[in-house]
C-alpha cells in the first residue's frame, strides 16, 4: 500500500514508459507517413474513433470499479480478521483459570496455556498472509514493468522469505511438522487451536460456555479466511480483463489515424502537433487500463496491495501487549513509501 500523498510524476512516467515508446512510434510513423509521403489515405474520420473511444472509456471504468471493490473487500475482511483476534486476545487470556480444574494447577501453567494459544493465533495470521501471497497465474505482479518496480522500490517478506522459517518462532516442531503436510496450512493451524480447546475444557481450565465462545471466535476466523481466499483464488473474470486490454490497445492504434485530419486543418506543420496529442490520448487510457489491472489482485504482492504483513505485525504487537510482553516486534515501517 502505497503511504505518501501520491505516487511521484517521474515514476508514474518510468512505470508507464513501455506504452509511452509504442505510442510514440504508432504515432510518428503515421504522422511521418501522411506528412512526407503523401499518404492522405492514412486519415480516419474522427467521428468513429470518438465513438470507439466512448465505449473503452465506459468498459475501463467498469474494470476500474470492480478492481477498487475488490481491494475494498479484501480491506474490509482484514479489519474483521484485526477485531476477531482482539477478541481471541482477550478471550484467551480472561476466560482460562483454575476456578473449574479438575486437578491443581499453577499460575505458570495457566500463562503456559494462554501463551499456546497466542504463539498459534501468530502463526494462523503468519499462515495465512503466506497463503494469500502464493503467486497465480492471472496476477500481475510479474509482468515486466511491475516487476521491475518491485525489485526497485519495495521487497515483500513472503516472497523472500519461507514459511517453515518463520513459523518456528510460533509452534514447536511437533506441531510445524503437522502443518506443514497439510493442504490449507492456515486451516489446520485453527483445527489445532480448536483440538486444544477440547484438552482445555476436558481439564476443567474452561468450562462450556467459554468453550463454545472460543470455538465462535474460531468461526469467525474462518469464515475472514473464507472470504480472503474467494477473493485471492476467483480472478476479475478473465473476458472482461481480455476485452478491456484488446479494446484499449486498438483504440490507442486508432488515435493517430484520426488526428491526422484535425491537426491537418490548423494549417502548415501544425499537422505534427497530432504525435503528442496522440500519445498523450494514448497513455490516458493505458495507464488506466493499468491501474485497473494492479488493483484486481489485493493479495499479490504489489505496491498497491492490502497491507496484510503490517496488519498482521499490528495484531501481534496488540496482543503480546495483552499478556505484558515486553519484547515486542518491531511495527512493519514503510519502504519508499510503501508498506506491504
Amino acid at each position: 500500500m502505497h503511504t505518501g500523498h501520491h505516487y511521484p510524476f517521474w515514476g508514474l512516467l518510468r512505470w508507464t514508459r513501455r506504452d509511452i515508446f509504442q505510442h510514440l512510434i504508432i504515432a510518428s510513423v503515421a504522422t511521418s507517413a501522411y506528412a512526407l509521403l503523401g499518404w492522405k489515405w492514412l486519415a480516419i474520420p474522427w467521428l468513429p474513433i470518438a465513438l470507439l473511444g466512448t465505449a473503452v472509456a465506459f468498459i475501463v471504468g467498469f474494470k476500474n470499479n470492480a478492481s477498487y471493490d475488490r481491494m475494498w473487500e479484501a480491506r474490509r475482511i482484514w479489519e474483521s480478521i484485526v477485531n476477531s483476534s482482539r477478541t481471541w486476545g482477550l478471550l484467551a487470556r480472561d476466560f482460562l483459570s483454575d476456578q473449574h480444574a479438575h486437578e491443581a494447577c499453577t499460575l505458570e501453567q495457566l500463562d503456559a496455556a494462554r501463551w499456546t494459544l497466542y504463539r498459534r493465533h501468530f502463526a494462523w495470521l503468519t499462515a495465512l498472509r503466506y497463503h494469500l501471497r502464493e503467486p497465480c497465474s492471472w496476477e500481475s505482479v510479474s509482468v515486466a514493468h511491475n516487476a521491475e518496480y518491485k525489485r526497485r522500490w519495495f521487497q515483500v517478506d513472503e516472497h523472500e522469505n519461507q514459511l517453515d522459517a518463520v513459523l518456528t518462532s510460533y509452534l514447536l516442531p511437533a506441531e510445524q511438522e503437522q502443518i506443514m503436510r497439510g493442504h490449507s496450512k492456515p486451516t489446520q493451524i485453527l483445527a489445532l487451536q480448536s483440538g486444544h480447546l477440547v484438552q482445555l475444557l476436558r481439564a476443567g481450565w474452561i468450562e462450556d460456555f467459554r468453550h463454545m465462545e472460543l470455538e465462535r471466535v474460531l468461526s469467525e476466523l474462518l469464515s475472514h479466511q473464507g472470504a480472503a481466499e474467494r477473493i485471492k483464488n476467483f480472478p476479475y473474470p478473465r473476458q472482461y480483463a481480455t476485452m478491456n486490454l484488446w479494446f484499449v490497445k486498438i483504440f490507442v492504434w486508432l488515435v493517430p489515424f484520426g488526428m491526422l485530419q484535425e491537426f491537418e486543418k490548423l494549417g502548415g506543420p501544425l499537422v505534427w502537433l497530432s504525435i503528442p496529442f496522440s500519445v498523450l490520448a494514448g497513455w490516458i487510457f493505458t495507464t488506466m487500463e493499468r491501474v485497473g489491472e494492479v488493483t484486481e489482485n489485493p493479495f499479490e504482492g504489489s505496491a498497491n496491495d492490502v497491507p496484510i504483513t503490517s496488519i498482521a505485525r499490528s495484531i501481534e504487537i496488540d496482543l503480546r501487549q495483552m499478556l505484558g510482553d515486553t519484547e515486542l516486534p518491531p511495527a512493519i515501517v514503510a519502504t519508499n513509501n510503501i508498506v506491504t
